[in-house]
């Protein structure tokens, strides 16, 4: 980043009216929350974050992790078995109980199982393969992203998006921070949303720099390269 940008980065979580970017991309037309982009948040994982629980549990490390993840439709979920398959014991803390259940909640296949008390991709603190989420890892250790290996819920939080169809056939996607409400019933108890919290605003670039990859993979590198310039100039 330049300096010039640094004194543009907001420090707090975005409060109030909030501008909105809107770039038409064919029949999409991308609403972008500009405050949330230009911020400087970042994940604090491992470093403060106090995770989704109803009481701040820093030292569980399972980060957004407690509830298992949300899985996408049939296409992920053979993404994510396909992903599990590649997995080994020494990377992977539940390696056995993927073996003998499954790593899906039911047969549906449309959450992760949940094993003691979070999902079961989520290496724990002191496990020797390294702490975090064992697809996460294992993308890393392959020199590949982990765009490809995770559900895209995963990969895509802060980042929500929003979709309508219009009467006329164009679709409106609002890309924006995620909010305590987006968690549904299990926000009403959160003790700690990162989004909203201070702690998570010291990163040292804005959000459209630091999670460019995976904007990239949600509306396209044309339509970043053009948020990019209206939001920074560059």
């Amino acid at each position: 980043m330049r300096n010039a940008d640094l004194g543009r980065v907001m420090h707090v979580p975005p409060d109030g009216p909030n501008e909105i970017e809107e770039i038409s991309d064919g029949d999409t037309v991308w609403r972008f929350e500009r405050a949330f982009l230009t911020s400087n948040w970042t994940c604090i994982w491992g470093r403060g974050c106090q995770g989704i629980l109803p009481q701040r549990a820093e030292q569980l490390g399972q980060g957004c992790c407690s509830v298992g993840a949300e899985i996408d439709g049939d296409d992920e979920a053979r993404l994510v078995a396909a992903s599990t398959a590649a997995l080994q014991p020494e990377r992977f803390q539940f390696h056995a109980q993927a073996l003998a259940g499954g790593v899906f909640s039911d047969d549906t296949c449309s959450n992760t199982r949940v094993v003691d008390g979070a999902c079961i991709f989520l290496n724990r603190p002191g496990f020797a393969g390294g702490e975090g989420c064992a697809l996460h890892i294992a993308a890393v250790a392959a020199d590949e992203s982990p765009i490809d290996w995770k559900p895209s819920v995963c990969w895509q939080l802060p980042i929500r998006v929003d979709w309508e169809m219009r009467d006329d056939g164009i679709e409106l996607a609002e890309v924006r921070g995620w909010r305590r409400a987006d968690w549904g019933a299990d926000g009403d108890t959160m003790a700690w949303c990162c989004t909203e919290e201070p702690e998570a605003f010291v990163g040292d670039r804005m959000v459209i720099d630091s999670l460019a990859e995976e904007l990239e993979a949600i509306v396209g590198v044309a339509v970043v390269v053009e948020l990019r310039r209206r939001l920074t100039g560059a």
